[in-house]
């Protein structure tokens, strides 16, 4: 289905939009529904060229007659019978504005009416074709009311009678059959062929009305190719009935066709005017002055009558402009002729014979327009001339005008007839740039080598407080070691961030060896270095002794037991205090640091003599270590090495150790 909104709005020329503007709005006022009917659907549905507009209202149409003269339109006739008015608006547009009637046919050509409502008034009509109607009303603009299924028939180029005796009722159809099909190259569909034939057999023209008559005589005037209908009417019997002097061989035919080339060479320059004034004396170029005034006075429109009588005069009156000095100009020659009426236009055009308006005429059709080829649009660009502006069309055509009379043909001209109209530059862009905010994890390049630093010094807290405790261990492990040794239970982690204090452990209490002691200072030393270590917040890494030798386990168990075996009985062992060793390096600076030095076997013994172990006061059967202090070193995660347990050997062991000594 077309979409007929559109139609209304491309197809149609914009002085036929402004007609049915106008029509629209009177209805509007008047309280009354109004559509656009007959020819004018067909036409926009078949794609053919709209030439006059159909428009009834739900209402008295005759009553609407000063509404529209004020509006601008012009009465040319009307029809009391079919409550019609023939209106002519600005542009050459022909409109027929009627009343929605219902029309029954007592007697062949004697029409009774009466008001009715859309499908009524589409169910009178001739044919199917014409049995359309599109809604112009605010509510339902567009909407198409196709109760006979016209399209259809349009798609099949055929006409189709609307009633079974429409012939018969009004047998002015079977002429209007005839001209649509000469204009259309439309045909019959056999029950309408069947019933045209008959009734041209049986003579049902006889009874048709003489308004009737002279309006089909008129509708041949306002064709676009008359002489094409005129025959199509002679060779069907027809034109002798609506116009008995008129022939086809009493018209100019070939001056018709000069005027059409003329006509189509105006609408390519956009000037429409209406042929049918100008076409009159040339279709009746061989007829009397006595036939001719009987066939004007059969025309219904009697508007249409003044503007033929009136043509000659308006032609002269434009002819005598052209040639005056205020069209000397090109320029103002054009805007002449785009002002004048289009019907003079096109009759100065083709029938003038002066040398000078022909000249004009033929620059008017071939040199003057190429003016707006020379518009220099991409310079107009360059200096910010574009279509935004405000009046921009109006300074387009200034320009187009002034090379059309010959100006600016130097470039230099040119940009100064340009530079007034030029708008300033506009003012650079300014770029906002919000600053970026700072990620949370990013560091300044200081804050970032201060922490390393500090990272390094915890490193080397770490690395000194492991090497003091595997001095410790390896110190205390010779005394204590014997089969009986569980492992110190893991201290628990240290919060984050949270300080810890390490105390030197105490050392189980072993009886003291007669020879090969720790001495006292180094345990000091050794204990205050562990507990220093972890306090200093700036220390350099430590760097281990290079290694020696271990000392195997079984020397040092013997010693043990040796030791274990002169010594008295303790009551109770107290558990070393060993600094935790913080965190673990990672491997990559284990893998950096050299190995601390394990201690040999002489250093060892030697210790040994020097400093006796103190025991505690009260020993117990086995001496159980405190659990290791939190590390001081902030976010690392501290382990306690496990300590062996220092044992003591029971009473009923030593006894028989004595006996068998």
């Amino acid at each position: 289905m077309a979409d007929y909104i559109y139609l209304l709005e491309s197809r149609l020329s914009k002085d036929q939009q402004h007609a049915l503007n106008v029509l629209r709005e009177i209805a509007r006022e008047r309280s009354l529904t109004i559509f656009l009917v007959g020819g004018a659907v067909r036409d926009l549905t078949s794609g053919s060229p709209v030439r006059d507009l159909d428009v009834v209202v739900q209402g008295n149409a005759l009553k609407l007659r000063k509404d529209i003269e004020k509006a601008g339109g012009v009465i040319s006739g009307e029809s009391d019978a079919g409550q019609a008015l023939f209106v002519r608006f600005p542009g050459s547009v022909r409109v027929e504005l009627g009343s929605t009637l219902t029309i029954s046919y007592p007697k062949p050509g004697k029409p009774v009416v009466k008001p009715a409502g859309i499908l009524d008034d589409l169910r009178r009509r001739d044919f199917t074709a014409n049995a359309m109607a599109l809604s112009l009303n605010a509510g339902s603009f567009g909407l198409l009311m196709d109760p006979l299924n016209g399209v259809a028939d349009i798609e099949n180029r055929e006409l189709r009678l609307v009633s079974n005796y429409g012939f018969i009722e009004d047998p002015i159809r079977m002429v209007r059959a005839t001209r649509l099909m000469a204009r259309l190259g439309w045909g019959m569909d056999e029950k309408t062929q069947s019933r045209y034939e008959t009734g041209k057999q049986e003579g049902y023209i006889s009874v048709a009305s003489a308004f009737s008559r002279g309006y089909e005589a008129e509708e041949v005037v306002h064709e676009e190719d008359p002489i094409r209908v005129l025959k199509r009417l002679e060779s069907e019997g027809w034109l002798k009935e609506i116009a008995p002097a008129w022939t086809a061989a009493k018209a100019n035919e070939p001056e018709l066709e000069r005027l059409r080339e003329s006509q189509t060479q105006l609408q390519m320059q956009g000037i429409h005017p209406s042929p049918a004034a100008a076409n009159f004396p040339l279709l009746t170029a061989k007829m009397s002055a006595a036939e001719i005034a009987d066939l004007k006075a059969s025309f219904p429109r009697v508007g249409f009558v003044r503007e033929i009588e009136a043509l000659d005069a308006e032609a002269k009156d434009l002819s005598a402009q052209l040639t005056a000095k205020t069209a000397a100009l090109p320029s103002q020659a054009w805007k002449l002729l785009y002002s004048a009426k289009p019907e003079a236009v096109l009759q100065v055009a083709f029938s003038s014979k002066s040398a000078a308006i022909q000249a004009k005429f033929k620059s008017f059709f071939t040199e003057w327009p190429q003016a707006r080829q020379k518009v220099p649009y991409a310079l107009m660009q360059e200096m910010r001339i574009v279509p935004e502006l405000p009046g921009y069309d109006a300074f387009v055509e200034s320009l187009v005008f002034e090379l059309m009379d010959g100006k600016l043909t130097d470039p230099e001209d040119l940009k100064a007839f340009l530079e007034p109209f030029s708008p300033p530059a506009p003012p650079p862009p300014v770029h906002l740039r919000r600053p970026r905010a700072p990620k949370k994890d990013a560091k300044s390049p200081k804050g970032r080598a201060k922490k390393q630093a500090v990272e390094g010094n915890e490193d080397a807290n770490d690395e000194a407080a492991s090497n003091s405790e595997e001095a410790v261990t390896e110190v205390v492990s010779p005394v204590s070691a014997t089969p009986e040794v569980s492992a110190t239970p893991a201290a628990p982690t240290p919060k984050k961030n949270a300080p810890a204090k390490v105390a030197p452990s105490k050392a189980a209490v072993v009886p003291p060896a007669p020879a090969k002691a720790v001495p006292a200072k180094a345990v000091k030393a050794i204990a205050a270095s562990a507990a220093a270590a972890p306090a200093a917040k700036k220390i350099a890494p430590v760097k281990a002794a290079p290694a020696k030798k271990t000392v195997p386990a079984k020397t040092v168990a013997r010693a043990a037991k040796k030791t274990v075996a002169k010594a008295p009985v303790a009551k109770k062992a107290a558990p070393a205090k060993t600094p935790v060793k913080a965190s673990k390096p990672s491997a990559k600076k284990q893998a950096a640091k050299p190995a601390p030095k394990p201690v040999g076997k002489a250093a060892v013994n030697k210790a040994a003599a020097k400093a006796p172990v103190k025991a505690s006061a009260k020993p117990s059967a086995k001496a159980i270590p405190k659990p290791a202090a939190k590390s001081p070193v902030k976010g690392a995660k501290t382990t306690a090495k496990p300590v062996a347990k220092k044992t003591v050997v029971p009473a009923k062991k030593s006894a028989a150790a004595k006996k068998r000594r």
